[in-house]
């Protein structure tokens, strides 16, 4: 929804971290209700979150080093 209404981004750091926290969220909640191809599947998420967060963390960090 945020996303819709042009509040983020799918490259913020917020929607990111979302992504992640969220898909974490789902992980317990799989494995705890043992729907494990659930729980696999949001770990996989969370390595894209994982990875699209620390792509925008380097692109931050070579942008204001470039100054």
């Amino acid at each position: 929804m945020l996303v819709t209404l042009g509040r983020l981004t799918g490259r913020s750091l917020l929607f990111q971290w979302l992504n992640l926290v969220g898909a974490a969220g789902f992980v317990v909640n799989g494995w705890w209700h043992g729907a494990l191809p659930s729980a696999t599947l949001n770990i996989v998420w969370m390595l894209f979150a994982a990875g699209a967060l620390l792509t925008i963390w380097k692109r931050k960090g070579s942008s204001t080093s470039a100054t």
